[in-house]
């Protein structure tokens, strides 16, 4: 049974502003220039999308709440607290509901964490992405090392759970360097770690400059032995790889919020831009909102809810997002969520042979040698018979 089948529901905010836009992003982000106005605009527009939403699917059981972007610690606290307890009180709140913050370790932003910790967040998700500081340079970031030890202290001490957000596979890195710059960050004490490969997103001034071969990422080779590195550098920590980029120390130590995603839960998306997928008349929905500040906010007030788009996926489609998702986990995702991909029987049979995958009690998982051509396995089981 799903967590949609099971009335579960999660809830994603998105809060699009940044001090400062990082080149290697492509979400929808802007430059926080200070207009509380808007701001004010935006985040009594976000309860009212969200009020809206919740009356189409009835009192489900809130498991998550998360504040992503752009960098939600921006937000006012008070904005912050709003939200989240209108979302409480539209559903039903989980006795273990989980609501995470994202922020990143400013001097300024760590001295609001006990505001946002009174407002009801539980959980940070904190962007140190690297405790060098020539890392931090050159990935644009508004921080330094001793700046995000500062925050981790001050965010170990004020919320229940920590999470450190850091970014490898940086031009010249070896693992060795990698393995340093991991260790520092399991001395902040966090039960939790996302570690994420650079990618090069197109349209980004990373992908132009690479373009421009002003710098250029490790080749494929190096990257492999770094993600391995990530692996065996947490694991010895205790830490389990329980999904491609993400590590717990422990199964209460996994992101709630991101194993409804993982496990094709149903969550309403909040704020401009912010997908949503939902469950509902028995059938699966695709949603998503304006992205630009200003639209966002006049759709709801004009037509009382923000989204742009209600998508009804088709049985295949559903299938296919369910069976990506699922495969980046140690859980791997069920056979008899994927019947609408009809899998030719002899490629899982190839890829099981090939120590890919693995096929127990009716689920594919991937093997940790499958992990590191997932893209690959993923794209040819998610063709089918089609």
């Amino acid at each position: 049974m799903t967590d949609a089948e099971r009335g579960e529901i999660g809830v994603y905010v998105h809060w699009p502003y940044c001090a400062r836009i990082c080149p290697y992003c492509d979400f929808n982000v802007v430059r926080d220039r200070g207009k509380r106005a808007e701001q004010a605009a935006l985040a009594a527009a976000i309860v009212a999308d969200l009020t809206a939403q919740a009356a189409t699917l009835g009192r489900r059981r809130l498991t998550s709440i998360f504040l992503g972007g752009g960098t939600p610690s921006l937000m006012d606290p008070d904005q912050a607290g709003a939200v989240i307890q209108a979302a409480r009180a539209l559903f039903e709140p989980a006795a273990d509901l989980e609501v995470t913050l994202e922020a990143n370790p400013t001097d300024a932003e760590a001295g609001r964490f006990a505001a946002f910790r009174a407002a009801g967040v539980d959980r940070l998700s904190l962007g140190v992405q690297s405790l060098d500081d020539d890392a931090l340079a050159f990935l644009g970031r508004n921080h330094d090392a001793a700046e995000a030890r500062r925050a981790a202290e001050v965010a170990g001490r004020t919320f229940p759970r920590l999470s450190l957000d850091l970014i490898y596979a940086l031009p010249s890195q070896t693992p060795a360097a990698w393995r340093a710059d991991l260790a520092a960050a399991l001395a902040l004490g966090p039960e939790h770690v996302s570690a994420y490969q650079l990618t090069l997103e197109p349209g980004t001034p990373f992908d132009r400059a690479v373009a421009r071969q002003r710098w250029a990422p490790p080749d494929e080779t190096l990257a492999a032995d770094l993600y391995e590195t990530t692996g065996e550098t947490l694991g010895a920590s205790g830490f389990e790889a329980y999904e491609v980029s993400n590590h717990a120390r422990g199964e209460a130590a996994r992101s709630r919020h991101n194993l409804i995603y993982w496990r094709g839960g149903d969550y309403l998306g909040v704020g401009p831009g912010a997908h949503g997928r939902v469950t509902a008349g028995g059938a699966r929905w695709a949603t998503l909102t304006p992205k630009r500040i200003g639209d966002y906010i006049a759709r709801v007030e004009d037509m009382g809810c923000g989204l742009a788009e209600r998508t009804q996926l088709t049985a295949r489609e559903a299938a296919q997002e369910r069976l990506l998702m699922g495969l980046r986990t140690v859980e791997g995702v069920a056979l008899a969520e994927l019947t609408a991909l009809e899998i030719d029987p002899t490629t899982i049979a190839a890829f099981c042979d090939a120590g890919l995958i693995s096929l127990r009690t009716g689920r594919l998982v991937a093997t940790t040698a499958g992990r590191a051509v997932l893209d690959r396995i993923t794209v040819e089981l998610a063709l089918g018979a089609g």
